[in-house]
């Protein structure tokens, strides 16, 4: 399984796409405090829209806490200022995978990452920029990791699924 930890996000729509990323790809939230927003939030369910209620989440006092209580194996921390480029993680595929995104304002504790400079990682961008949206980057790496699986834990469901088989061909016909 696939686990996104958030070290305090401030943002509750980042949050909010988040959580429906985690739904799409059967992936658990972790929620570092302080949050930067109540989980009651509208903004927060406005943006997981009806997904809200499919979200596996945990909310933790502090990073401590959060070691205590889930002691993963291995944290990948994603970062601007890490040392490797995040296409080049190799995951374990053996046991569950922990991604670590930090804050909107300052990312991760610079404490935190300083203890775990191999386990940095980070989306190149061009010098115009600081970084990119939390909810982008959360999508980019967890979508880079199941591209690297195969996506072997989702299915590519049939269009029929919302629309009908013959949906889009439907549509051709009739503008034809």
């Amino acid at each position: 399984m696939i686990h996104i930890i958030l070290f305090e996000p401030e943002i509750p729509q980042n949050t909010g796409n988040i959580f429906r990323t985690s739904v799409a790809t059967n992936s658990f939230v972790h929620l570092i405090k302080p949050l930067g927003f109540s989980l009651s939030d509208k903004y927060l369910k406005r943006v997981a829209l009806d997904y809200f209620k499919d979200v596996q989440y945990q909310v933790y006092e502090d990073y401590q806490d959060f070691l205590n209580k889930v002691q993963p194996p291995k944290i990948y921390y994603l970062t601007r200022y890490g040392y490797q480029n995040y296409t080049n993680i190799t995951y374990d595929l053996e046991q569950d995978i922990y991604l670590m995104f930090g804050k909107e304002s300052t990312g991760i504790s610079k404490e935190i990452l300083a203890s775990h400079l191999d386990a940095t990682f980070r989306i190149p961008t061009t010098t115009l920029v600081r970084s990119l949206n939390l909810s982008n980057c959360v999508a980019i790496v967890v979508y880079e990791l199941l591209r690297q699986v195969e996506f072997s834990k989702l299915s590519f469901y049939e269009p029929e699924n919302y629309k009908g088989k013959d949906f889009l061909k439907n549509i051709k016909d009739k503008i034809n």
